[in-house]
């Protein structure tokens, strides 16, 4: 009989429970965000990378398992093979990380729940709604762990946003404002860098490029923190520099469930601004403001009382369980890569969890699931469906 993995119960604002041994992950698409993941996922302690189908070249897939410290026996020329032998090893994969390009994550996605392993897997989750309702529902029917990789909403300061705004301390939201503000396609010629080319390619990115890739991150993050369903838009897109295929700015007004209106900006055409992801969050007695350049603070201003700047890190007022996803005191910075050893530590409590049987009370984690991706992508379709009929109004179903 095997041994739990987990060594306690999982809380809602203990420590997470340590583990009995480290998961064992697998990695399909071996491009620069599945290192950066790679390096948080190591940092939890909670896993070790053994497998990986790591480029859609067979042959460049297996040469580039050495520099991955992975065995030459499970390094796969694709991800069909590499489920497939995972699933039958004693000491396969538990979970695999999916960070290809978008029109592959579908199929990969697919062949792993159905070899009964869980998944990790990149936003946009799928590049048509209909394969992202196919996830959900074959998650569903396989019990299997499906989480995606909205990491803005593992900082630190913004679960505490969310416990703020849950508390009723801003009182009755009414309006919500986001944005999205990068600078790195400035120069006209970056559209000839490989990692830029495929962002650009409607056959691979999907309908959209800027909205795809950063504006779904700005629409999770901000119904994430509000608790509030976005359930309409209206979307404008624009090319502000060199011609391109597809998208590099969107404008867009929103609705949130209950009607409340806000504002969605996103950009790759900004200079100055690198990580400029800004949440603003309004209420009948205060706000609130997060800007990812300055991820350690959150502001919070109630009305006729003096203004608040909460600071990440123990003590200073921040709640447990936002403290048990910082590792240092106040004063020692943490930033993105702690960030994806959060979603990292949340995606293997659940995989543990799953493997010993046990449940995940409800509220115990915040690790975004399968059914947020696949909202994701309703909302990628509603703005399509806007901008094309010239900035109506539509509705954001899954």
């Amino acid at each position: 009989m095997s041994h739990a993995i987990l060594n306690g119960p999982i809380t809602s604002t203990g420590p997470f429970p340590e583990q009995s041994r480290r998961l064992r992950l697998g990695v399909v698409g071996g491009g620069r965000i599945s290192q950066t993941q790679a390096m948080a996922a190591r940092m939890t302690n909670r896993w070790e990378i053994v497998a990986g189908a790591l480029s859609s070249d067979p042959a460049r897939s297996k040469a580039r398992a050495g520099e991955w410290f992975i065995e030459p026996d499970r390094a796969y020329a694709g991800f069909a093979e590499m489920a497939s032998a995972e699933a039958a090893r004693p000491d396969g994969v538990d979970a695999v990380m999916i960070t290809t390009p978008n029109n592959a994550h579908f199929p990969a996605a697919m062949a792993f729940l159905e070899a009964g392993i869980d998944v990790l897997c990149d936003k946009p989750l799928t590049n048509e709604l209909s394969e992202a309702q196919g996830l959900v529902a074959k998650a569903c029917q396989s019990g299997n762990v499906f989480g995606v990789s909205y990491v803005m909403s593992c900082y630190p300061m913004i679960r505490q946003a969310r416990e703020i705004v849950a508390s009723g301390q801003l009182g009755e939201i009414n309006q919500i404002h986001v944005e999205f503000m990068q600078d790195w396609m400035t120069p006209e010629t970056v559209s000839d860098a490989p990692h830029v080319k495929w962002r650009l390619d409607p056959k691979v990115s999907g309908p959209t490029s800027c909205v795809g890739d950063i504006g779904t991150h700005a629409a999770h993050l901000a119904s994430f923190v509000s608790g509030l369903e976005l359930t309409d838009l209206r979307a404008e897109f624009h090319v502000c520099g060199a011609p391109k295929p597809l998208e590099d700015t969107v404008f867009m007004s929103t609705r949130y469930e209950g009607n409340i209106p806000g504002t969605l900006m996103a950009t790759r055409l900004a200079p100055g601004n690198r990580g400029g992801l800004r949440l603003r969050i309004f209420g009948a007695l205060g706000g609130l403001e997060w800007d990812m350049e300055h991820a350690e603070h959150l502001k919070l201003n109630i009305f006729g009382q003096p203004d608040q700047v909460l600071t990440r890190g123990q003590g200073h007022g921040i709640s447990p369980a936002t403290e048990r996803l910082t590792r240092t005191g106040r004063g020692f910075p943490e930033g993105l890569i702690e960030a994806w050893a959060n979603l990292y530590t949340e995606f293997a409590l659940a995989v543990a969890a799953r493997r010993d049987g046990l449940d995940v009370p409800e509220g115990a984690t915040s690790l975004p699931k399968v059914e947020d991706g696949a909202a994701g992508v309703a909302f990628i379709e509603a703005s399509v469906r806007s901008n094309a009929a010239g900035g109506v109004w539509e509705r954001v179903s899954a």
